[in-house]
C-alpha cells in the first residue's frame, strides 16, 4: 500500500509516464528515445521503487549508444547532420503552407528534436574525452 503523498505520486507516475512514451516513440523516430526511458524509468523509480530492476540494463545500453554515437568522426558528422536536417524541418513545417501536419506545432518539435539532439552529441562527445583523459 502506498504510503507517500498521493499529489506527489500522481505527478511522479504522469510525468514520469509521458517521458517515458514518448521516449519509446523516439525509439523509431528520430531523437533520444533510449535516453528519455532512461529518464522516465528513474522518474518513476522514485516513487514506484519496483522499477528500479529496470533502470540498470536501459542505463548501461543508453551510455553504450551515447559511447557508439561519438566513436568516429563519420557517425559524428552523421549525427550533426541529422541535427540540422531536423532543424531545417522544423523551420520548413512552420513556414510553408500546405505541408502534412504543417505548423509551428510540428515544427517546433522538429526543432527541438534537433537541438536535443546536438546537445546529446556534445554530451556524449565530452563524456568519452573525459573518459580517456582519465587515468
Amino acid at each position: 500500500m502506498a504510503t507517500g503523498n498521493p499529489v506527489k505520486r500522481v505527478t511522479v507516475a504522469v510525468t514520469g509516464g509521458a517521458v517515458l512514451l514518448v521516449g519509446i516513440a523516439l525509439l523509431v523516430l528520430p531523437g533520444p528515445g533510449l535516453l528519455l526511458v532512461l529518464a522516465g524509468l528513474l522518474i518513476l523509480s522514485s516513487e514506484f521503487p519496483a522499477l528500479e530492476r529496470y533502470v540498470d540494463p536501459v542505463q548501461e545500453r543508453a551510455m553504450k549508444a551515447a559511447e557508439d554515437s561519438v566513436s568516429s568522426p563519420l557517425r559524428i558528422a552523421g549525427s550533426v547532420l541529422a541535427g540540422l536536417l531536423l532543424i531545417g524541418a522544423g523551420v520548413a513545417w512552420g513556414l510553408v503552407p500546405g505541408l502534412p501536419l504543417g505548423g509551428w506545432s510540428t515544427g517546433s518539435s522538429l526543432i527541438l528534436s534537433g537541438l536535443v539532439l546536438l546537445g546529446l552529441l556534445v554530451w556524449s562527445y565530452r563524456r568519452v574525452q573525459a573518459r580517456r583523459r582519465a587515468p
